[in-house]
């Protein structure tokens, strides 16, 4: 990733955590997302835990423009000495930008979300629980259009700025298709949600697929419209 690429990173999730009405808890969720511990991160910043789980609970006054400068600086500097991998993935993605018949809704939110409310606002049933239970975004793709048109690299994209998300594809007839796709992108969601079939119409390998790669798969046959409007109040 280039310096620029990750000044401007920086940037963006800066003024996330500094607009946020829960300043903390967004900066837990890029905590999180880096994959990063609080004792790690209060290394890297030269501070106690303690510190950093104030700000992150509330207990502390909410973190000034330099202290979140020089945190989302840390989380940078920790992921780069790592390898970077966060930085290549939020680098496919800073520019991302899809037409409107492939993606129908790209979504980043300001907390983390129960996977159980996504589910919810989806009216989606679960068939295989993941090995997480919370999400910071989501993607609803068509799965048609992106299959037919998007490379492996553009499959990337569909994380946006976060890799824990729910991917929900649309105009699904039995999920082989898109949960093949998924196994070139890596990381996996934390959740997929196949739309427009109920589980008698499911793959039959589909929830081995799931299983092996640790993400929850749901299904869901309400309005796409009116799941949309749900979805945007998350």
């Amino acid at each position: 990733m280039s310096q620029r690429a990750r000044e401007e990173l920086a940037r963006r999730i800066a003024g996330e955590i500094t607009l946020s009405d829960d300043p903390g808890a967004t900066l837990r969720k890029w905590r999180t997302d880096f994959d990063v511990s609080q004792t790690e991160l209060a290394g890297q910043l030269g501070v106690s835990s303690s510190v950093v789980s104030d700000y992150e609970s509330g207990r502390r006054e909410s973190p000034g423009i330099g202290v979140v400068r020089r945190t989302v600086e840390a989380l940078i500097a920790i992921d780069a000495d790592r390898g970077g991998d966060r930085l290549r993935q939020y680098a496919r993605v800073i520019s991302a930008g899809f037409e409107s018949d492939v993606v129908l809704d790209l979504r980043e939110y300001t907390t983390a979300v129960p996977l159980s409310t996504f589910h919810d606002a989806m009216d989606a049933t679960e068939i295989v629980a993941g090995d997480r239970d919370r999400i910071y975004g989501h993607t609803v793709i068509n799965s048609i259009q992106a299959i037919s048109r998007l490379s492996s690299e553009e499959f990337y994209r569909l994380y946006g700025q976060s890799t824990n998300r729910a991917l929900v594809f649309t105009n699904v007839t039995r999920g082989e298709s898109p949960l093949v796709a998924l196994r070139v992108v890596t990381p996996t969601p934390n959740a997929v949600v196949l739309h427009g079939i109920d589980e008698d119409d499911l793959w039959d390998h589909a929830d081995d697929l799931a299983r092996a790669d640790g993400f929850s798969l749901a299904v869901a046959d309400r309005d796409i419209d009116d799941a949309l409007e749900d979805l945007r109040d998350l």
